[in-house]
């Protein structure tokens, strides 16, 4: 199928995907610089773009956007240093210019867009409740009946998302996001080098909970495993390793 016909809304163009990521800030419980991850940039989009979508990278209040250190390949902890497909995209100038000066997501027009995808990373959980404009653009995406995803801490936009009947999106929507067994491990792992009182926690609260809080089926797929899944047309993925297959479920979700 050529690029000019995948588009089923428009046959006329490709699909067009709208990937956001956060802004920089400072975790308020650790004291450290926080941002998006790179693999939930990435993975993503690399996927869309293979399945010949055109994608743009938005943030919520435009500018430039940082990642955070252990998802870089090239950070001294090797965390993430098989992560070739980000190491790939690090080194592509093209690429990485898109990240220097990204536009806000309220300039975003959504009949530009078929779908809008949601990264994770730490700064989320910090900077997405006053992400107001976010927030509306995700809630309209759906109501419009288009496809939204949204990937590990990026989930923690539904905490926030509400319909224009006042009712939270997630509300008996079966979702998934970054799991509490994946948040215990991230808390030991920093008290065990350390770098974090054993009386405090990474996150200032946790994705399961307050999703089940707020009515939503929460499922995941075990611990550090590749996981998401669609209810109707909105789609979560489980954290960082789920990148790939969060496009994918997004790209059936749009019918290729």
């Amino acid at each position: 199928m050529s690029v000019e016909n995948t588009n089923r809304v428009n046959p006329d163009r490709p699909k067009r995907i709208a990937l956001v990521v956060s802004n920089p800030a400072v975790s308020s419980t650790t004291g450290w610089p926080v941002g998006f991850w790179w693999s939930e940039l990435t993975h993503p989009y690399l996927e869309f773009t293979e399945a010949g979508y055109l994608v743009d990278i938005y943030s919520p209040d435009g500018g430039p956007v940082v990642a955070d250190a252990m998802s870089d390949p090239r950070d001294s902890s090797g965390y993430s240093a098989a992560d070739i497909v980000s190491l790939g995209f690090i080194h592509h100038p093209q690429l990485m210019e898109k990240l220097t000066n990204t536009p806000a997501i309220g300039t975003l027009q959504i009949a530009d867009y078929d779908a809008l995808v949601v990264a994770g990373g730490q700064a989320p959980m910090f900077t997405f409740a006053s992400a107001t404009a976010l927030q509306a653009t995700f809630v309209a995406f759906y109501e419009q009946g288009k496809v939204v995803a949204a990937l590990c801490h990026g989930t923690a936009l539904l905490a926030y998302a509400k319909l224009s009947n006042g009712e939270y999106l997630v509300k008996g929507k079966t979702v998934t996001g970054f799991a509490n067994a994946e948040e215990d491990f991230a808390d030991q792992a920093v008290w065990d080098y350390g770098l974090l009182a054993r009386d405090k926690h990474v996150m200032p609260w946790r994705i399961e909970d307050r999703l089940r809080e707020l009515g939503a089926n929460y499922i995941q797929g075990g611990l550090w495993r590749s996981f998401a899944v669609r209810d109707g047309n909105l789609v979560t993925g489980q954290q960082n390793f789920s990148g790939r297959l969060t496009a994918q479920s997004v790209i059936a979700a749009l019918g290729q």
